[in-house]
């Protein structure tokens, strides 16, 4: 069966707590749960990633509106970057025509996830359903692409045009299309009055080779009377229970279940080498025209400083690796 005909059941929900949420500890930490269902017809990964995007928040004061376009896509991309193997780096860029701009984000299979908007200072208008505008915020028309990265090699690379903006529906079409399977993909941020993740989370239901119409047709009519993704997260006690709503008690078998987190491996050293690459005469107008540089990371907002001998070494290390290539040469 074709499964994009569940975009009328895919979680989209992205909108005020209206009630004061209080911080408390929460019942589940950020995790990932990936489960096998229907004997194998179906994969199914839950996850609640609250901290994950309240870290970003943290980091990149991003205003409600643009707090649930970068917590969706980064939970979408936990989910796509389930499927990476090894080393393998998942990057998902999305550009639109809205306020918010390119939208990045990167995860790994270790369950490291970093990204940004270009503008995080948006705070649109409730839609005409009384929620947050994600798809006002991100723009129509738009694109997002895929690439699949190891070290500085592209190993695959996808396209397609957004088809809602709203992010859930846009990650479902891209799997559909470019990774030729079809999937449901449920996407959820609940943002307090003050700014903060009360919740978020998402989940993806894999239609695997073999799987029946009796299999397809139960998911179809469990999700479209589950009710707000959000709502699950928060009254649930843990990913289990979850996973037993989606496809039903005694239908799945878990997989594995791992601690995923904001994470970013910028360092100051590695900012180094990229001054470097700029060569002796752009790194020495740093030292005459700034007395120094000041690098800072789009994903995590993390500032290096570089002092005037920082830079000169810097130099020093660029001609020496240089001349040492020369040599090899001859």
């Amino acid at each position: 069966k074709d499964l994009l005909n569940w975009w009328g059941l895919i979680y989209l929900e992205t909108e005020y707590n209206d009630s004061h949420w209080e911080m408390e500890e929460a019942n589940m930490s950020d995790q990932l749960l990936t489960a096998l269902a229907f004997d194998g017809q179906l994969r199914v990964l839950v996850l609640d990633a609250t901290g994950v995007v309240q870290e970003a928040v943290n980091r990149h004061k991003t205003w409600h509106t643009a707090t649930a376009v970068l917590g969706r896509t980064l939970v979408g991309t936990l989910l796509l970057a389930a499927n990476s193997k090894g080393d393998e780096r998942l990057r998902v860029e999305i550009l639109g025509t809205g306020p918010v701009g390119r939208i990045i984000a990167e995860g790994d299979a270790y369950g490291h996830v970093r990204g940004f908007v270009s503008n995080p200072q948006v705070a649109l208008e409730l839609n005409a359903i009384g929620k947050l505008d994600v798809a006002g915020a991100v723009g129509m028309p738009g694109n997002m692409a895929v690439r699949k990265l190891l070290g500085n090699k592209e190993l695959f690379a996808g396209q397609v045009p957004l088809v809602s903006g709203e992010l859930a529906e846009d990650f479902t079409y891209y799997m559909a299309v470019s990774e030729q399977t079809a999937s449901c993909i449920g996407l959820s941020v609940l943002v307090n009055p003050d700014e903060s993740v009360a919740k978020s989370g998402g989940f993806m239901i894999q239609v695997m080779p073999g799987a029946t119409d009796e299999t397809i047709d139960f998911i179809e009519k469990r999700i479209a009377d589950l009710g707000r993704f959000s709502d699950l997260l928060e009254s649930q006690p843990s990913l289990e229970a979850l996973l037993d709503l989606l496809v039903g008690h005694g239908n799945s078998e878990v997989l594995s279940k791992k601690d995923v987190s904001f994470y970013c491996g910028c360092s100051k050293e590695a900012y180094g080498h990229g001054i470097q690459s700029l060569g002796r005469k752009e790194i020495q107008a740093m030292i005459d025209e700034d007395g120094g540089a000041e690098v800072v990371c789009h994903y995590c907002e993390n500032h290096y400083d570089y002092s005037v001998q920082e830079l000169e070494a810097i130099i020093a290390a660029g001609e020496a690796a240089g001349q040492e290539a020369d040599a090899e040469e001859v």
